[in-house]
C-alpha cells in the first residue's frame, strides 16, 4: 500500500511540474502547419482581392458613364548602445556593437577592401604602406552583370562577402571571395536568393555576427499572380550562364508566421524573410524564417534577434515580430504607428524594446523613411510582452511625444537618451517663431519630459560622440555641427561649428565616423560637397568622388576645425563600368586606423597627417593613391584621355 501511495504521489508531483512548466512557457507564434494550409490562405486572399478589384472597376465604369464624381475611397479600418566598446579594427559606424553592417569599405588586417561600381579592390595599409594590391569583378567570372547592383560588403576571417541584387537572375546575389595575405582576391562562389529588391535609402540589407551572415529580403505577393507560392524564397548556387540551376525552396510553410490580423484584400501581401547563413564551411548553408503581412516594413538587428515591423498602407494597424537568431520560435506583438528607420529601435540591456514611432508611413523600402508624417510616440515594451501574435501593446506602453512637421525625421538612441528632429525643421518651425527644433528624452525614466533643443538649424543627421551626441544640418548654403551634452538629468546644446558653403556629401550612417581619443575628446569626419553640386545627396552617377572629407576635433564638446582632405578634379574618368554604375550607397568615407587618418574619395584614397603648431592643429595631405581600373575604354581600347 505504501509503495502504491508513493507511486501515486510521484505521478501527481510530476504532473504538477509538467503543468507548471507548460503554464510558464512563453507563447510563441504558430507557423502554417502545411503547404496546403498556406496555399489555402493565399488563395482566399487572392480571391477577395480580385473580387474587390472587380467591384472597383465596375464602380469606376459607372461613374465615368454617368459623368459623376469619382467613387468614394474605402473607409479606414478600425483598428546600440552608443557608448559600447567598438568591435576591434572596425572602421564602420554601426548601430549595435558586435553587429557589423554591409558597407562599401572594410578593414581586414593589413588591407582595406573596397566595393565600388561592380568591382572589388584591396589596398595595403599595414605598417606604413599605402598601395593598391588587387582588383576583381564583384560578380562571378563569365557572368553578365547587366541588371545587377552590388551594394554591400562584409568580411568574416578571410571570406569577403558581396551582397547585391540582380533583376536578371531573380533576386539577392551573394558573392563569396577569398582574401589572401598579400591582398589577392580569389572568386569562390555565387548564390542567389529569390526575392524582391531590398533597397532602402537608410537601412542596410545585411549584417554579420561572428561567422553568421544575416540579411533581410522582401517578396511582394500580388493578387493577379496565379500561383503566389511559386515566388517563395529559394536558394541556388550559380553554375554559369549555360547551366542555370533551379532554385531550391528555402522557406517551407512551417517557417512562415503571421499574427491573427486579417489580410487586407485592398493591398499587396509580403513575405518579410530573414535568412541566416553560416560562412564557416566549404559551402554556404542557410536557413530562412518569414513573416507574412502588409508590405510596409522596417527591420532592426540586435545582438540576439531580428525585429521586423510590418505596417498597412491603408490603416493604422501594425505588428512587430521578434525572430531570435538562435533559431527558437518567433514571437510578435500588435502595435500602432510606424518606425522611421532602423535607428528608431533599441533593444536595451534591461529587457525592453524601445521604438520611436510616427503616426503614418509606408516603411523604409526605397525612400519610404523620408515620407513619414503625423504625430509621434515612444513604444517601450518588455520583451516578455511578446507572444503568439494575439496580444497588443497597451496604453501604458506608449508615450506621446512632440515632433516637427518634417517628413524627413532623424532619430537615434545615445546612451540613456533618445534624440529626434526634422531635416526641414528650420522651414517648418519658423511659422511659430522657433528655429531648428529637436528633442531629447531619457527614454527609460518614468515621469521625465522631453527637453526641447534649439540648435538653430535643421536636423539631417544625429550621431553619438561617446556618451554625448551630435546634430548635423543645414541653413541656407552652410552646414552646421552642434554638440549636445547629455548628463544624468539634462540635455543641452554645448557648441556649434559652421562650415560655410557646404552640405553633406553622404546621408547614410556609414558616411560619418567618430574616433574617441579619451573620455571627453575625439576626431570626427564627414564627407562634404559644395551646395551647387548636382545629384541626390549621397548618390553619384559618374566615376567621380565626393569633393572632400571634413575633419573636426571635439574636446569637451567644443569643436576645432582641422581642415579637409579633397578629391582631385582630374580623378573623374571613364572607368568602363559594367555593373552597379550608380553609387547608391555613396562613395566617400572617413577612415581612422589607429593614429592614421584617411579619406576614401571615389577611386582615391588620401592619407592625411595631423600637424600642430603654436596656434592651431590642422590636417594636411601626406600622400594619395588612385586604385582606379586601367585606363581602357568600354571596347577595350586604350585612351590617353581617360
Amino acid at each position: 500500500m505504501e509503495a502504491l501511495m508513493l507511486r501515486r504521489t510521484l505521478m501527481l508531483a510530476t504532473a504538477l511540474m509538467l503543468f507548471a512548466g507548460a503554464a510558464a512557457a512563453k507563447p510563441t507564434l504558430t507557423a502554417y502547419a502545411s503547404e496546403t494550409e498556406l496555399q489555402q490562405a493565399l488563395s482566399r486572399w487572392r480571391e477577395q482581392a480580385q473580387r474587390l478589384q472587380g467591384e472597383r472597376r465596375r464602380a469606376m465604369g459607372e461613374s465615368f458613364a454617368l459623368q459623376a464624381a469619382p467613387a468614394a475611397p474605402l473607409a479606414k479600418a478600425e483598428g546600440s548602445s552608443s557608448d559600447s566598446a567598438r568591435v576591434s579594427e572596425s572602421i564602420t559606424n554601426v548601430q549595435t556593437a558586435g553587429v557589423d553592417e554591409g558597407g562599401i569599405v572594410k578593414r581586414a588586417g593589413d588591407h582595406l577592401v573596397i566595393l565600388r561600381r561592380g568591382r572589388l579592390f584591396t589596398v595595403r595599409v599595414g605598417g606604413d604602406a599605402l598601395r593598391p594590391a588587387a582588383m576583381v569583378d564583384a560578380y562571378a567570372p563569365g557572368s553578365d552583370p547587366s541588371g545587377a547592383w552590388y551594394d554591400e560588403l562584409l568580411i568574416s576571417g578571410s571570406t569577403v562577402v558581396v551582397i547585391g541584387y540582380s533583376y536578371a537572375r531573380g533576386g539577392t546575389e551573394i558573392g563569396l571571395f577569398e582574401l589572401g595575405g598579400d591582398g589577392a582576391l580569389a572568386y569562390r562562389a555565387t548564390y542567389h536568393l529569390r526575392s524582391f529588391d531590398y533597397y532602402s535609402s537608410r537601412n542596410y540589407a545585411s549584417r554579420l555576427i561572428g561567422r553568421k551572415l544575416v540579411f533581410y529580403t522582401p517578396t511582394v505577393l500580388q493578387p493577379w499572380h496565379d500561383k503566389p507560392w511559386e515566388l517563395m524564397p529559394g536558394l541556388r548556387r550559380w553554375q554559369g550562364e549555360a547551366t542555370p540551376p533551379e532554385f531550391q525552396r528555402l522557406l517551407p510553410a512551417t517557417r512562415i508566421y503571421r499574427s491573427d490580423d486579417d489580410f487586407d484584400a485592398a493591398e499587396p501581401l509580403a513575405l518579410h524573410t530573414v535568412t541566416a547563413c553560416e560562412l564557416g564551411g566549404a559551402a554556404m548553408s542557410c536557413e530562412s524564417s518569414a513573416v507574412l503581412g502588409p508590405a510596409g516594413r522596417v527591420f532592426y538587428v540586435s545582438q540576439g534577434s531580428v525585429y521586423v515591423w510590418t505596417t498597412s498602407w491603408r490603416r493604422q494597424a501594425s505588428a512587430v515580430f521578434r525572430l531570435p537568431l538562435d533559431g527558437t520560435a518567433p514571437t510578435a506583438l500588435k502595435t500602432a504607428g510606424v518606425p522611421v528607420d532602423q535607428m528608431s529601435f533599441l533593444e536595451d540591456a534591461g529587457g525592453h524594446l524601445n521604438v520611436l514611432l510616427r503616426e503614418t508611413g509606408r516603411g523604409e523600402g526605397m525612400w519610404g523613411s523620408e515620407r513619414t508624417s503625423g504625430g509621434m510616440a515612444l513604444l517601450r515594451v518588455p520583451l516578455a510582452a511578446f507572444g503568439d501574435g494575439h496580444g497588443a501593446a497597451q496604453r501604458e506602453h506608449y508615450r506621446k511625444l512632440p515632433g516637427p512637421a518634417s517628413h524627413a525625421l532623424q532619430n537615434r538612441f545615445v546612451g540613456d537618451w533618445l534624440l529626434w528632429g526634422g531635416a526641414d525643421a528650420l522651414r517648418a518651425d519658423r511659422r511659430d517663431g522657433a528655429l531648428g527644433r529637436a528633442w531629447a528624452l531619457r527614454y527609460a525614466t518614468d515621469g521625465t519630459e522631453p527637453i526641447a533643443l534649439e540648435p538653430g538649424h535643421g536636423i539631417e543627421r544625429i550621431e553619438a560622440m561617446g556618451r554625448h551626441a551630435l546634430f548635423v544640418g543645414s541653413t541656407g548654403e552652410d552646414l552646421h555641427f552642434s554638440s549636445v551634452r547629455l548628463t544624468a538629468d539634462t540635455a543641452r546644446v554645448a557648441d556649434r561649428f559652421v562650415q560655410a558653403g557646404a552640405r553633406q556629401g553622404e546621408t547614410r550612417t556609414h558616411g560619418f565616423f567618430f574616433q574617441p581619443g579619451g573620455a571627453e575628446e575625439g576626431l570626427l569626419g564627414l564627407p562634404v560637397l559644395r551646395p551647387e553640386a548636382p545629384g541626390r545627396y549621397g548618390v553619384y552617377g559618374g566615376g567621380h568622388g565626393s569633393a572632400a572629407v571634413l575633419y573636426l576635433r571635439q574636446r569637451d564638446l567644443a569643436f576645432q576645425p582641422l581642415g579637409q582632405l579633397q578629391a582631385q578634379p582630374q580623378a573623374a574618368r571613364d572607368d568602363a563600368c559594367k555593373a552597379s554604375c550608380v553609387d547608391w550607397y555613396g562613395n566617400a568615407r572617413p577612415i581612422f586606423l589607429g593614429a592614421r587618418v584617411f579619406a576614401l574619395l571615389g577611386y582615391e584614397l588620401v592619407e592625411g597627417q595631423l600637424q600642430r603648431d603654436a596656434w592651431r592643429e590642422r590636417i594636411e595631405e601626406r600622400r594619395r593613391i588612385s586604385f582606379a581600373p586601367a585606363a581602357l575604354g568600354r571596347d577595350g581600347r586604350y585612351s590617353p584621355f581617360n
